[in-house]
């Protein structure tokens, strides 16, 4: 077999590092801002400027309510960071990221175990949303802090002006994207509208992270528990040969517009044909609302749950959860953050403001985002996420397992003459070997 998967060495220097540093938390850090004041907690989270000017808003309500002092660093490229942070085993406190990430920091050891009943509140946050957050181990390693599912977006005015219901099936969406790429739904006289808008390229794992939604709802799973702490690859099922072959047939290597000619280049920084009007769906993450509200309006579009497959409608969750760096001192300052951040009070200042929001869905049980927001389409996008949603697997290290799958995704969609079922095997067998490097293939 040829071994496809690529090379993950900074993710193995960090391993090294992280280790290196579990092995010397007990010792004095190196000096990173406000690391030697016992009432100053540093505090990163992975943040564009906008979204660091909420952060900011919560940490100045925090500081003003405990007197406990934020050196707060919105990063960008977080996990660089993270690399040379740990080489001088020096981490930072408190940390702010995906759930997805939770398994390789938790191999690593960057993080420190956490026990629920030490954070105030934690009886407020639903088993579904901890139970992302445990190791294989069956330890937990992060707080829950925001979630969030993929809906279906759809050109409203679009759908009505030709006719056509709601869809509530894959059949209902190709139908409804055929027909916005071939009966000028923006009646300009050209044929220049697609159906549907894919971020389909393998860079960063991407046509894996918006495939996901279609291989739950076809009845796969890309890796499932094979006894305590192990996993055994699945992509080589009927189920996935049977997704994968209808997602390439219908969108893929279908006919030409149901989904834009880039789509297999795409990333979701330039996937951004359905704001610019001339796509009429996208199945993505609630965040693109504003978005979408003040490139189209809002009347212009609706938020839906999404269709069904054969085996239901799952979609993706993820979200981002809150983790203390490992090393020792300052617990009861984390803890303190960890439970105004999880409050309502610190949730609805996340939800709400004149920037970007960082909580989507709230993880405090006692809030309901389309109450907060005052905004009916976000009830849409809490039942996805409550009662119709699956993550990846957080406690394996998810990076080469999403980036091999999305690599082999994306050849298979690219060459229309390829066969699923052997492209298919091929990726089972790579799979196995990302998860025997993790010792976690049984």
């Amino acid at each position: 077999m040829r071994d496809r998967r690529r090379s993950h060495r900074p993710a193995a220097l960090l391993a090294v590092v992280g280790l290196a540093f579990g092995a010397a938390a007990c010792g004095s850090g190196s000096g990173s801002a406000g690391s030697d004041d016992p009432n100053t907690l540093e505090v990163w989270t992975r943040s564009d400027p906008e979204s660091a000017l909420t952060y900011k808003r919560v940490f100045a309500a925090f500081t003003k309510k405990t007197g406990i002092r934020l050196d707060y660093q919105p990063v960008m490229n977080f996990d660089q960071q993270l690399q040379s942070r740990a080489s001088t085993k020096d981490l930072p406190d408190v940390m702010i990221n995906d759930t997805a990430l939770m398994g390789s920091y938790q191999a690593q050891g960057l993080l420190k175990p956490i026990t629920p009943a030490s954070i105030a509140g934690h009886d407020e946050i639903t088993a579904k949303s901890w139970s992302s957050t445990v190791g294989l181990d069956g330890r937990h390693y992060g707080i829950p802090y925001s979630r969030q599912a993929m809906t279906l977006f759809v050109r409203k005015d679009w759908r009505e002006k030709l006719g056509l219901p709601r869809p509530k099936t894959w059949q209902d969406t190709l139908a409804l994207a055929k027909a916005f790429a071939t009966r000028d739904p923006d009646g300009d006289g050209r044929k220049d509208t697609y159906g549907m808008v894919v971020p389909g390229s393998a860079q960063n794992g991407y046509v894996a992270w918006w495939g996901a939604s279609y291989l739950w709802q076809g009845g796969v799973r890309i890796i499932e528990p094979d006894g305590p702490g192990r996993y055994r690859p699945a992509m080589d099922s009927a189920a996935a040969v049977r997704t994968v072959t209808w997602l390439k047939d219908s969108l893929f290597c279908g006919d030409n517009g149901v989904i834009q000619p880039s789509a297999l280049t795409s990333v979701t920084a330039n996937t951004t044909n359905f704001q610019d009007g001339n796509a009429g769906m996208y199945l993505t993450g609630p965040y693109n609302i504003s978005t979408f509200d003040k490139a189209l309006g809002k009347d212009r579009f609706e938020v839906l749950p999404a269709p069904a497959g054969p085996t239901g409608s799952d979609v993706l969750a993820d979200g981002e959860n809150i983790y203390f760096g490992a090393k020792t001192g300052k617990a009861k300052q984390e803890q303190a953050l960890a439970a105004f951040l999880i409050s309502p009070e610190g949730q609805r200042l996340a939800m709400t403001g004149d920037h970007q929001p960082v909580v989507r869905i709230p993880v405090n049980s006692t809030l309901n985002a389309a109450e907060v927001r005052d905004d009916p389409r976000w009830s849409v996008v809490q039942q996805a996420y409550e009662e119709h949603s699956q993550q990846f697997p957080n406690a394996p290290d998810w990076a080469p397992i999403k980036q091999d799958t999305a690599d082999s995704l994306n050849a298979i969609f690219t060459y229309c003459g390829s066969d699923v079922r052997s492209g298919l095997k091929e990726l089972n067998d790579t799979l196995a070997g990302d998860l025997k490097d993790q010792d976690l293939l049984k």
